[in-house]
């Protein structure tokens, strides 16, 4: 039996097709995928960041459920689509945007995910070095050289795909869980108790709306492409479970335990919190396996919106350019940005959920039609303009921006969509506008 040329190897993942019925997978194999991503060290700095500024009870405790609980439900939302459709972000993003329109979502998506890379890739090479008691800046031939070891060491299991990334978070995840568990009981442990830590003082000043857009800001940019994965599960209630298990509880234990930590020892740097501990190298394994599972899952991300954008089934050869670009990241010091990074993500990518939602539940009721016979425009205007007012909200409403941006950029489009819209229908194949 022939195979057509532009079909993709099962390998590569579907990056520019629906993934078929037969290739769907499991509630716990898609969860541990998502956990693993969760799982994510930056979360614990951003935790940090919220712990030295907040009471633990009550404000402390508001900030992350309330953050991760709106992440949570983002994500799940956004799962369910992936689920129905089959589709990854970036595909979805075309029926929201425009064929050519959605170009500005692949570029927003792809630079967060390689930012993400270069972060972490330079974070592992730093905290190495700072163990092994060297300065990183005045080492900057250790850096560099570890940088592009990991850089592009940590791409391998994304190269192999899905696969990959389940048998690494298979390893990971227990073990993620099990230091963070050890983490958490001696903190309390050197704090005095519940009642110990319920007395310890802010040393720094925070709002609120912004502490819970920084807990939103850390999964948002992955939370949006999390129908990358949620497109393989054969059930909505897998695609809708294992992303809030991942997104509220998994991002908000990642949260509370950076946060309790910072609180208690005074410190907003995990590391720093690990060795006062006494978890050195228990502390590097996990800081290890926690970056792992986050960079091989951010650059597939990359890998998938890289195909989308420049038309190609090679997701492996992207997932190498990717790495390659976020290594460049690393080397320039990306990791000395993490805050203003955060805030900005929680401002310009919320707007690209808003408009996917409301394109999917209001403009098409929640069924699209097969991709290979939709007749996509070259740009969707209601949803770029939906997207442009959804990133105003988010930067001048008060209260929480990401919030604000998503609702304001779904309730733009249902307005714009009823004056100037046209809904997307199947056509024959041989009228596909491409």
């Amino acid at each position: 039996m022939s195979t057509h040329p532009a079909a993709p190897k099962p390998n590569e993942d579907y990056p520019l097709s629906e993934v078929p019925m037969g290739d769907r997978k499991s509630f716990w194999s898609l969860a541990i995928i998502l956990l693993g991503f969760t799982f994510f060290t930056a979360t614990m700095f951003a935790g940090g960041q919220i712990g030295t500024a907040f009471p633990f009870w009550p404000d402390l405790v508001l900030v992350i459920f309330a953050g991760n609980l709106l992440l949570g439900l983002y994500v799940a939302v956004l799962s369910h689509i992936g689920f129905k459709t089959g589709l990854n972000t970036a595909l979805l993003s075309r029926f929201g945007f425009g064929r050519i329109g959605a170009r500005l979502s692949d570029l927003l998506l792809g630079f967060t995910q390689i930012a993400w890379y270069g972060w972490g890739t330079a974070t592992i090479a730093v905290v190495l070095l700072r163990m092994a008691g060297a300065d990183p800046d005045q080492s900057p031939l250790m850096l560099n050289g570890l940088i592009v070891f990991f850089g592009l060491a940590f791409c391998l299991t994304a190269y192999v795909g899905y696969r990959g990334l389940e048998l690494l978070s298979i390893v990971a995840v227990p073990a993620i869980l099990v230091l963070l568990a050890l983490s958490i009981v001696l903190a309390l442990r050197d704090a005095g108790g519940i009642a110990g830590l319920a007395s310890g003082e802010p040393t720094t000043s925070l709002g609120i709306g912004a502490a819970i857009a920084i807990v939103f800001g850390t999964f948002v940019s992955g939370g949006t492409q999390a129908t990358n994965w949620t497109r393989f599960a054969a059930k909505s209630s897998h695609a809708v479970g294992g992303a809030f298990l991942a997104f509220f509880i998994g991002n908000g234990l990642m949260v509370a335990t950076g946060a309790i930590g910072a609180l208690v020892y005074q410190q907003p740097d995990v590391v720093d919190v690990l060795v006062l501990q006494g978890l050195t190298l228990f502390g590097i394994a996990m800081l290890f396996l926690n970056l792992w599972t986050t960079q091989d899952n951010t650059i597939y991300n990359f890998s998938v919106v890289g195909c989308a954008a420049f038309a190609t089934p090679r997701r492996r050869l992207v997932t190498v350019i990717g790495a390659l670009i976020g290594t460049g990241l690393a080397l320039m010091r990306i990791d000395l940005h993490l805050v203003p990074f955060l805030l900005a993500l929680g401002t310009f990518i919320p707007p690209i959920g808003g408009v996917i939602m409301a394109d999917f539940f209001v403009r098409h009721r929640g069924r699209y039609p097969a991709l290979a016979t939709a007749a996509i425009p070259a740009f969707n205007w209601p949803g770029l303009a939906a997207y442009a007012i959804g990133c105003v909200a988010g930067l001048v409403s008060p209260g929480v921006p990401p919030v604000n941006a998503i609702l304001a950029a779904f309730l733009a489009y249902w307005l714009l969509d009823r004056l100037i819209g046209t809904k997307i229908d199947a056509v024959r194949p041989e009228r596909v506008d491409r």
